[in-house]
């Protein structure tokens, strides 16, 4: 891959959020700004092998993206209802803060965001706008049909345009109705970047980690004493904490039980620590903690452990126990089947993962621990057939180059 291929690919993971919002807040139509967007990277695949990367990528990106999405509505300037848009399209003045936190990617998630919309379409059209990820990426994160995702998508987009939602940060009792929506999204969007499901893009992400960092730390600041919103910053630190441990040099994914723990981030962990210290005040004080902040208190153990060996896997499930009464979906379950295996063997989580087969055929992980299983309990033909099935389904090359280690090392 050449200089500016890499540059072009750096850019699309740095800039496409920014881009995209600072487009929605002049134009104020996310299919203008997205298809925008896309032209801009387009042009900058054409011209930067040409012309050279420029110094300030983002700022080229927004330009160029300004200038297309002008020449698409001067197009559609026939019609009557592209009148006031054409209008905006001469109006360079600055737009007045819309809320405590003047942040363009912020106020898209809020838009993007609103209770008008059934959680599903929040949730995807936010990874689409805000974390450009491609519909097949969000479609294997929701364990759906491309097909079905992307009208998912379509339908959300008409429906922003069609009720006029706004592009705001929403006034302060707005805010608890749009938040379980909000933080889902930024989950989602830092899982990507901490293990990306696609073949084609790096197996670990940090841009789009760093920015779901960023966003959720603005969100506790509007909101400092929700449980939940800490929650999720304490499980986001406390897993970027082990991003550098996580790829071999090789580019294999390397699990929990193989990571270098001394090569952690001492100071993301302390920090995520001291914010689940702070929630398990208040579960104390009567306060019950939600799903984030049973997430991040799992990570805590694990992150509390000197050797895979230390881990309270008594915790862990304890845990896992208080979880599944909150979420009960099938992931959960299966997360719970590993920690159980630690704790009561191989068997007895054998058996509980089986339970899940219907649910989870298509999903790399069940079959990756099924396969971990049956290699525990001596069952190599078993096991092989299960981690290629893993491999069949692995999102990325480290996964896959992982599981065919597994794999060939069975008997």
């Amino acid at each position: 891959m050449s200089d500016v291929e890499e540059a072009v690919i750096r850019a699309h993971q740095d800039e496409w959020a920014r881009v995209v919002a600072s487009l929605t807040r002049r134009f104020g139509d996310l299919d203008i700004a997205e298809e925008a967007a896309a032209e801009a990277f387009a042009t900058a695949v054409e011209r930067w092998p040409v012309d050279g990367v420029p110094p300030n990528p983002g700022a080229w990106l927004t330009t160029t993206a300004v200038r297309k999405a002008i020449d698409r509505i001067r197009r559609e300037n026939k019609r009557d209802d592209k009148h006031k848009e054409a209008q905006m399209t001469y109006d360079n003045s600055p737009s007045e803060p819309l809320g405590v936190i003047d942040d363009d990617r912020l106020r898209l998630i809020f838009t993007c965001c609103h209770p008008a919309l059934a959680m599903e379409a929040r949730v995807a059209l936010t990874l689409r706008m805000l974390g450009g990820l491609t519909v097949p990426e969000i479609a294997r994160a929701f364990l759906v049909r491309e097909t079905a995702l992307e009208q998912r998508i379509t339908r959300a987009k008409a429906k922003i345009k069609a009720a006029r939602i706004p592009y705001r940060v929403p006034a302060a009792e707005d805010l608890p109705a749009r938040l379980s929506g909000v933080l889902a999204v930024l989950y989602l969007v830092f899982n990507e970047g901490y293990l990306a499901t696609g073949p084609d893009t790096d197996p670990v992400r940090h841009g789009l980690t760093a920015e779901a960092i960023r966003l959720t730390r603005l969100i506790r600041a509007l909101l400092p004493d929700d449980g939940e919103v800490a929650g999720l910053l304490a499980l986001m630190l406390l897993t970027e904490a082990r991003r550098t441990a996580r790829v071999s040099v090789s580019g294999e994914l390397v699990t929990l039980d193989e990571q270098d723990r001394g090569a952690w981030d001492k100071a993301l962990i302390a920090e995520g620590h001291r914010l689940v210290r702070e929630r398990l005040a208040a579960a104390a004080v009567g306060v019950p903690p939600g799903r984030y902040q049973i997430l991040a208190a799992i990570n805590a153990v694990h992150t509390s452990a000197r050797d895979i060996r230390d881990t309270d896997w008594s915790q862990v499930v304890a845990l896992y126990d208080q979880l599944v009464h909150l979420d009960s979906s099938p992931i959960v379950a299966l997360n719970r089947a590993i920690a159980v295996a630690e704790l009561d063997g191989p068997e007895v989580a054998l058996a509980a993962v089986d339970r899940l087969a219907d649910e989870l055929a298509g999903y790399h992980a069940y079959h990756a621990t099924r396969a971990d299983l049956l290699r525990r309990l001596g069952q190599s033909q078993q096991s092989r057939a299960a981690y290629d099935k893993a491999i069949e389904l692995a999102g990325n090359t480290a996964q896959t180059a992982n599981l065919t280690r597994r794999r060939d090392q069975l008997r």
